[in-house]
């Protein structure tokens, strides 16, 4: 015979709750809003002004109060915790994307009031009225824009190779053990450290060296550009072709390829997207240099496309040199700054769009 349990009373009138209550889904951004408005009239009313940084932080530092009370009351401690930290990490995350997003926005801004096509594809001209002893400057890039390709292209050419033959020595040939191997690495991680205005010392020095005090040409600054290149495409290369699976190198060594066309062919081509995103990093780290370029390269506002002659102009040069030093029609020199900064900006940009194509065009197909 099977004794059965009764529920008493008690149980019968107050079931067990398996679930918690669970918080309406926009209650984090309503709150939010609601927390921002309230701060900012309590802020206006007591101060008569708007401080955006007290305001950010008060708004903040409440939000996560009220998320973490109301959460705690309705949903229960633990998934009040879950909001509060995704409350953390998300204010940490927009405080650290603030700062990109203000500069490109002051970048656009005022870089737009000058950048057209006239800019683009002019000479920086100073004029002089012998009537009104008036200077007048008339702002162009061309041979900023000329200049950058020119430096940044070779040194593209010089360090793309050197840093992607190293990177297969150390990976495909160089035992763990060889000295050799050991000396590269250590001199690559170094050179990884170097500043740049280093760089840029050690070009002059070594071009005044072999064609007197008057080095100054973009090749000299390209040459610095490559010290600080070939360790980035070495560590990024090394990487990319660590992670293509060793079953593809032994299966095409058993069907009797060569080692060099097994590199060439099986693992360079699977390894291919990421290189061309290490090359690119490597380039977006170095055109926007402006201390090595200047100290080997000089700047210059006449235009001049031999990089075995002469100084010659870069974007960020363009700018450091238009605010720092400006003629003496200083709005004229300001706005060539702010031009120089958003042509840099858009050039970074056309170079990513151009990694991307590339690295879609040689990554592996999969059926």
């Amino acid at each position: 015979m099977t004794a059965t349990m009764t529920p008493s009373p008690a149980q019968v009138r107050q079931p067990m709750r398996l679930t918690s209550g669970r918080l309406p889904r926009f209650i984090e951004p309503v709150m939010l809003i609601a927390v921002a408005v309230l701060v900012g009239l309590v802020m206006f009313v007591l101060t008569q002004t708007l401080s955006i940084p007290i305001w950010l932080v008060v708004t903040a530092v409440l939000y996560l109060i009220a998320i973490g009370v109301g959460a705690s009351i309705v949903e229960g401690r633990r998934k009040a915790t879950d909001r509060v930290i995704r409350g953390i990490v998300t204010a940490f995350f927009v405080l650290a994307v603030a700062p990109l997003i203000s500069t490109l926005w002051t970048v656009i801004a005022k870089g737009a009031e000058i950048v057209d096509w006239q800019f683009i594809t002019s000479v920086t001209e100073s004029t002089f009225d012998p009537e009104t002893l008036e200077v007048t400057s008339t702002p162009g890039a061309l041979q900023a824009i000329v200049g950058t390709l020119i430096i940044t292209g070779i040194a593209a050419l010089i360090s793309v190779p050197i840093g992607i033959l190293t990177a297969v020595y150390l990976t495909e040939y160089a035992l763990p053990t060889n000295p050799l191997r050991r000396t590269i690495t250590f001199l690559v991680d170094v050179m990884t450290g170097i500043p740049s205005i280093v760089a840029g010392l050690f070009a002059f020095s070594l071009f005044s060296l072999i064609v007197g005090p008057k080095a100054f040409s973009g090749f000299s600054a390209s040459i610095a550009l490559c010290v600080l290149m070939i360790p980035i495409v070495v560590r990024s290369t090394e990487e990319m072709i660590r992670l293509v699976p060793a079953d593809l190198r032994e299966a095409s060594l058993a069907l009797g390829v060569p080692k060099s066309a097994t590199i060439l062919k099986v693992v360079l081509r699977t390894a291919a997207s990421g290189i061309v995103t290490g090359v690119v990093l490597a380039v977006a780290r170095v055109v926007g240099e402006t201390a090595p370029i200047f100290i080997a390269a000089s700047f210059t506002d006449n235009f001049n496309a031999n990089p075995f002659s002469g100084p010659m102009q870069t974007l960020p040069v363009m700018a450091y040199t238009a605010y720092s030093f400006p003629s003496k029609d200083i709005d004229a020199s300001q706005a060539q700054a702010w031009g120089a900064a958003l042509l840099l900006v858009i050039l970074v940009v056309i170079f990513n769009l151009i990694a991307r194509i590339i690295a879609k065009l040689f990554a592996p197909k999969t059926r």
